[in-house]
């Protein structure tokens, strides 16, 4: 998540506690909206960066599931 933060704080000029609080923010606000599953591969992937095993294959069918309602 630091490297998010960062990011924001390169990009935005936001001192480094309001990125933060943006990142935080954001992220709360995108696994409230997500499947179960999708929002746990979030949490994965801040932990563990790029190499943490990030499951393409649940993702799509997490994503499928909510195209498909009508």
């Amino acid at each position: 998540m630091e490297e998010l933060i960062n990011l924001v704080v390169a990009k935005t000029g936001l001192s480094e506690s309001h990125a933060r609080l943006a990142v935080e923010t954001v992220l709360s606000f995108l696994k409230s909206k997500l499947p179960a599953p999708l929002a746990s591969q979030i949490d994965g992937l801040l932990a563990g960066g790029a190499s943490s095993g990030l499951d393409l294959g649940s993702i799509g069918g997490a994503l499928g599931g909510l195209f498909d309602k009508k």
